[in-house]
């Protein structure tokens, strides 16, 4: 075989063996979710090593707002039914972080070729995010259900209290909530 055809083929192995964007098998037990997807426990636990957010906190919003889904997009709208008019939102990747909010974390980190759909910077930008909610509106960064609305409703949007108006919003942060306290404990029992 030419040398051309070799380099080709070596190619085409390595980028079919590239990123999965599939949902882990068992989203509800943090230590299944950390043996199968052993780097997402370790981009965790680095975002909790920079920026204080415990692993359960990040783990749960992730889980609420991509399923661990690494191309996550929001749906499409469409007029009058039928006619697709774009995405609800520019919300991508893991974190489902805005391309604004996302401009400005890799301005304000200095991570210049940072990826929503990269567990590792998705991690890290929840860090960073939390952190700015701690610093702007007072949440400890243990606050799961605090920290979740914050991060829906975008640092203002939390201070003025616009959660208070969207009872499924202040469901969806409870269960949240639950879910970081389930995390926590089973992610005591299996390190």
């Amino acid at each position: 075989m030419s040398r051309l055809l070799i380099a080709l083929l070596a190619a085409l192995v390595v980028g079919s063996c590239g990123g999965s964007y599939s949902a882990p098998r068992n989203l509800d037990d943090a230590c299944a979710l950390t043996r199968e997807r052993p780097h997402y426990y370790r981009a965790f636990r680095a975002a909790e090593r920079e920026w204080g957010v415990p692993v359960h906190v990040q783990m749960a919003t992730m889980h609420q707002e991509s399923r661990f889904i690494g191309d996550a997009r929001t749906p499409f709208r469409y007029a009058l039914g039928v006619v697709p008019m774009g995405r609800q939102s520019s919300a991508y990747g893991y974190s489902q972080a805005l391309d604004g909010t996302w401009e400005d974390y890799k301005r304000a980190t200095g991570k210049r070729r940072a990826r929503r759909d990269d567990i590792r910077d998705a991690a890290d930008f929840m860090g960073w995010y939390m952190t700015l909610s701690r610093e702007r509106n007072g949440i400890p960064l243990s606050d799961a259900r605090n920290q979740y609305l914050a991060y829906h409703e975008g640092h203002g949007g939390f201070a003025r209290g616009s959660y208070n108006a969207k009872s499924w919003l202040l469901r969806v942060a409870d269960r949240v909530d639950r879910r970081a306290r389930r995390y926590q404990a089973q992610l005591a029992t299996c390190r």
